[in-house]
């Protein structure tokens, strides 16, 4: 059997519903507000699958996993999903704007054959916490299916995919819509045998990396390995899970910093830090982002009290715990040095706008932030390579992909 295959995917059948009422972003990041605007915008959104509400009467045999088990079999048996004829790969664009430039990211969907992290070709790169890979196994155990895809990278130099993407997206998708920041999603079906033995090949021996979905990743293992226990014969047995894969050498690749943000710091802050870094101060202007301008090993750094700011550049030096062809690493220093070494706290707040972050210093919620710039894709490959995972939030791949495109139901996928 293949490393990576073609699968009957489960779509939203286009004549019955619009695209623009039922996808949704990855659970994650749906607020409860959003989640129910969800709700309110189609009875069929995927989001009453993927992150249904927690009902007051739910107990452990009625609750949203069992509901949403009932909504995928439910719309399955009405034709508002339909399932592909043929094992097949997806092609999925996204045509996105970031910081007023126009981006385009295209890759494909499709079955990557599970294996344990570490002991294999697949790599994460960020730690994971428990309670979410709870939520996202008792949503697999019931629905018994893959809902949304893991965003993965590979590194490829052949032209074969590339060319395969190129002409396919000539075409008129199959699903082509818009998401609430104005971003396009679109999406077509490759069943052709030849052009799916040119993906399987190319894909065959690469490195794949985990962007965005080590919870989903983690939990798919997880549930492989409770039903080989179980019944190592079941056809829920496949052993695969399903992933969007692009090329890290795609210059639509984006990943966003997550900045930090500290409810305490030592009166001595400034000169545990000038050990370390070079102050640059900074007054009358707050364009942080800008200011630090992808200077390497720097950080922008605010204490809420003040009305300027610093950059703080890396002097340089042995960081214990980081292997060496790490310690250059942005997110990396600020962690094993700053978080770890110097101030001796795990208790970090995260935010990704910078104007928010200030905000929050001024209603004196956090007493000191730090900006950062976005983690290189490289950076994610050497990290993962030398099999250290980084701090959570040290990237945000953007755009998210979005759930409901397709859906890969275990035990009927390639029959």
């Amino acid at each position: 059997m293949k490393r990576i295959i073609p699968f009957k995917g489960i779509l939203y059948n286009t004549s019955k519903v619009s695209m623009e009422d039922v996808l949704a972003p990855p659970y994650d990041i749906i607020t409860p507000e959003y989640r129910e605007a969800l709700y309110m915008q189609s009875p069929y959104n995927i989001v009453r699958i993927d992150f249904g509400k927690e009902l007051p009467e739910d107990n452990e045999t009625e609750n949203k996993y069992k509901r949403a088990r009932n909504y995928l079999e439910k719309w399955l048996k009405e034709n508002i999903f339909i399932q592909s004829d043929n094992p097949s790969f997806y092609i999925y664009e996204m045509d996105f704007s970031i910081d007023g430039k126009i981006k385009k990211l295209a890759g494909l969907i499709g079955l990557v054959k599970l294996e344990e992290l570490g002991k294999g070709n697949i790599y994460p790169h960020e730690c994971t916490h428990s309670k979410p890979k709870q939520d996202r196994l008792n949503l697999m155990r019931s629905c018994e299916a893959n809902t949304s895809p893991i965003f993965s990278l590979y590194k490829s130099m052949k032209n074969g995919i590339s060319e395969i993407i190129k002409k396919t997206t000539e075409d008129k998708p199959y699903i082509n819509a818009i998401d609430i920041k104005g971003d396009t999603h679109k999406l077509w079906i490759i069943d052709n045998p030849e052009e799916i033995r040119i993906i399987q090949d190319e894909l065959e021996n690469k490195p794949i990396f985990i962007a965005d979905g080590h919870h989903r990743y983690e939990t798919a293992f997880e549930f492989y390995r409770e039903i080989s226990g179980k019944n190592p014969s079941s056809e829920l047995n496949s052993g695969y899970v399903m992933m969007f894969l692009a090329n890290m050498c795609d210059e639509g690749v984006t990943i966003l910093p997550t900045h930090r943000l500290l409810k305490e710091i030592p009166p001595e802050m400034e000169n545990l830090l000038s050990e370390h870094f070079n102050f640059e101060v900074v007054k009358n202007d707050f364009d942080i982002v800008k200011r630090l301008g992808q200077r390497k090993n720097s950080f922008g750094f605010v204490i809420n009290s003040e009305k300027q700011w610093y950059i703080l550049s890396y002097k340089g030096g042995r960081i214990a715990g980081i292997p060496e062809n790490l310690q250059d690493i942005d997110v990396m220093i600020l962690h094993e040095l700053i978080f770890k070494e110097l101030l001796h706290t795990a208790d970090i707040g995260y935010e990704m706008n910078v104007d928010l972050a200030l905000d929050k210093l001024k209603l004196g919620q956090y007493k000191a932030a730090f900006f950062l710039n976005p983690t290189k894709v490289e950076d994610v490959e050497k990290s993962a390579l030398s099999s250290v995972r980084m701090p959570p939030k040290s990237t945000y791949f953007y755009p998210k992909l979005l759930t409901g495109l397709v859906i890969n139901k275990f035990g009927s996928s390639t029959n």
